[in-house]
């Protein structure tokens, strides 16, 4: 079968044809229909082979870690699930057996380094192998050709999401800094679970727009400099109760924290590398917190799909076909997308 796979350090994805793989005991064999395409794919072919080596990575592997599809065979010792079932697979990697996940924080699961798509085969090809059953969960109602970018770029917004929530009263302002595919997901969720007032900031219009038609309150575009500016004015002298930044810029980072207000949260999402060049004592506001976290909870996953399967939230997609992966990619590259981007597996 043809599969997207990460062949060499140092050098590009491409793609090749490898093996139909065959569920052992316990495993199951989804038939992919679409898979999301997400920012830290392209950043992996740049990860020094001593980094990958330390990480348990084994190349070559397949990308892709925003899958749907269905059950297509089950592996020895399997139940609950039958060929021909539509479901997605979890995107974060956890064992089930360390002290994290047995205290429902798999999102810090001590293999939760490696996982599909990240290390092992992933979704960009015709089948996938699913080696812990816990990660699948089935689907009614969704497409799995478009539900794949809900197992991350949603559950990974709604993760920051519920850690801030108890912040958020009736006078209260939640700030998304960038909406592109996590922060449209992290707009609509705060509109959907609390009664905060949501600013979205984003340099680009499009994505600003977009936010727009999700219900954000205030959309301030931050290409000239002035978000900083916009902000305290819109804030009225006190602050923003939370703040997630999908960027993680020197820049978005100094923007988040300075509008904070006492007791206010900052969560980084982005992987931009960014730092703050100034003292953390004085630039927090009494009592404020700033976290950042990686991937999301199985329990956070079965809460989004529970949205999306509601009609609670929108998972706008632009699909392309197997055929134009690459090209998918680049437009992800160049800052194209509006949202998130889906590959096509199944005519």
């Amino acid at each position: 079968m043809p599969a997207f796979r990460l062949t060499e350090w140092g050098k590009q994805p491409q793609m090749v044809e490898t093996e139909v793989p065959k569920p052992g005991p316990g495993q199951v064999l989804v038939k992919v229909a679409g898979v999301g395409v997400c920012g830290s794919d392209p950043k992996m072919s740049q990860i020094p082979a001593a980094i990958g080596d330390m990480l348990d990575w084994h190349l070559p592997f397949t990308l892709g870690h925003e899958v749907g599809g269905w059950i297509e065979e089950l592996g020895e010792d399997v139940n609950g699930f039958q060929p021909g079932e539509a479901v997605v697979l979890m995107s974060t990697h956890s064992c089930g057996g360390c002290s994290y996940c047995l205290d429902g924080a798999d999102i810090n699961c001590l293999e939760g380094h490696h996982g599909r798509g990240y290390g092992r085969d992933g979704g960009l090809a015709p089948y996938v192998i699913v080696e812990h059953t816990r990660e699948i969960l089935k689907i009614n109602g969704l497409d799995p050709l478009t539900a794949g970018p809900l197992t991350d770029a949603g559950v990974v917004s709604y993760h920051g999401v519920k850690r801030v929530l108890h912040k958020l009263g009736k006078q209260s302002t939640a700030v998304v800094i960038g909406v592109g595919g996590l922060g449209s997901f992290a707009l609509q969720f705060f509109k959907v679970l609390s009664d905060a007032r949501v600013v979205a900031v984003d340099t680009n219009p499009a994505r600003l727009d977009y936010a727009g038609t999700l219900g954000a309150d205030k959309l301030i575009n931050s290409a000239d400099g002035t978000a900083a500016q916009q902000l305290q004015q819109l804030l009225d002298g006190d602050g923003a109760a939370a703040v997630l930044d999908f960027v993680g810029t020197d820049e978005t980072i100094e923007l988040g924290v300075g509008c904070l207000r006492k007791g206010g949260s900052y969560g980084v999402v982005g992987s931009s590398g960014g730092t703050l060049k100034q003292s953390w004592y004085h630039a927090l506001p009494k009592d404020g917190e700033v976290f950042s976290y990686q991937g999301a909870t199985l329990e956070d996953m079965r809460e989004v799909i529970a949205l999306a399967e509601a009609g609670k939230i929108r998972n706008d997609v632009d699909v392309y076909p197997f055929s134009d992966v690459e090209e998918a990619y680049a437009k992800l590259v160049r800052g194209e997308l509006t949202g998130r981007a889906v590959v096509q597996m199944v005519g």
